[in-house]
């Protein structure tokens, strides 16, 4: 969980975004949330401040000349930062929520099962640029021991992901933090590679696998019906253009990616809403797969 000083962080950079205010009406705001019933002293505030700059990047100034009011001085510092819209998004408190206990059993976010008796280490060696030392279960049911020089961390499908250098496969590998049992913090030392940058590690594919020999290869699919919809306001990976339409029945998506088994998976998971049309090769995975799949069903 973030702790309630962030929450304070996030409430205020928030709040500043949305309205420049003096520390005044800053206070009544404060103190008409129900979240914080402790009060709001100067300092209090501009130690506030401090902290966003140091989480965030974001500079609160005061305007003198319009009253002493406070703003957020450069708020385009947020558009090239994930992680701080994320936090924004997701740990900023409407302002017309009474409290979050009253709402509880009317807001239902999505869990994330596993994983996160490991989150504060795994954190602190990403800080630290230390390695990890690891017992891991791998879905065959046997257990490993890793030695792992942690580069970024990333959460897809209700599972938080730790991608990073192994030091036994003496390759960079992706491993579910849910899947460890035990993280430990070593004294070792390492050196994220200049070069490297997690957005363009996993630019060419869908979700967490990457296999750097695979090409990039152009894949077109028809979608059907609803799906069409789906796919238009949630992209199936960033390269997705849209092509070929027929108002009502169909329209084509084309994508530059990697063919990895979770590509597949996605669109296996759309069922009878999508079709292959290329490549040729991937079209046939699917069209297997499907046939497996109504084998077990007894269904030719």
């Amino acid at each position: 969980m973030i702790s309630r000083t962030y929450y304070r962080y996030i409430w205020l950079l928030n709040t500043l975004l949305e309205k420049e205010q003096s520390y005044d009406e800053i206070v009544k705001l404060w103190q008409a949330n129900p979240m914080y019933k402790e009060s709001l002293p100067l300092r209090s505030f501009h130690e506030h401040r401090k902290g966003i700059k140091e989480m965030f990047g974001v500079d609160i100034e005061c305007n003198k000349s319009r009253g002493y009011v406070y703003y957020v001085k450069n708020p385009e510092v947020l558009k090239g930062n994930t992680l701080a819209k994320w936090l924004l998004r997701s740990y900023s408190v409407p302002s017309d929520f009474v409290t979050f206990n009253h709402m509880k059993d009317r807001i239902l976010l999505e869990e994330i099962p596993g994983g996160m008796r490991h989150i504060d280490c795994v954190l602190d060696a990403l800080q630290k640029n230390v390695e990890l030392e690891l017992d891991y279960q791998k879905f065959e049911g046997h257990n490993v021991s890793y030695h792992i020089q942690p580069y970024a961390l990333k959460v897809y499908h209700r599972r938080w992901y730790l991608l990073g250098y192994i030091k036994e496969l003496e390759a960079i590998r992706t491993l579910a933090l849910d899947r460890m049992i035990v993280a430990d913090l070593t004294k070792t030392r390492f050196e994220l590679p200049a070069d490297f940058d997690a957005r363009k590690y996993f630019a060419n594919s869908v979700g967490v696998f990457v296999n750097e020999e695979l090409p990039i290869t152009q894949v077109k699919i028809r979608a059907y019906d609803v799906q069409v919809e789906y796919l238009r306001s949630l992209p199936l990976h960033k390269s997705q253009k849209e092509g070929r339409s027929k108002h009502g029945e169909f329209a084509e998506f084309t994508y530059r990616l990697c063919v990895t088994p979770e590509l597949i998976s996605q669109l296996l998971a759309m069922g009878d809403k999508v079709e292959v049309l290329e490549p040729k090769s991937l079209r046939e995975e699917v069209v297997n797969k499907l046939r497996s799949t109504l084998q077990k069903y007894n269904i030719e």
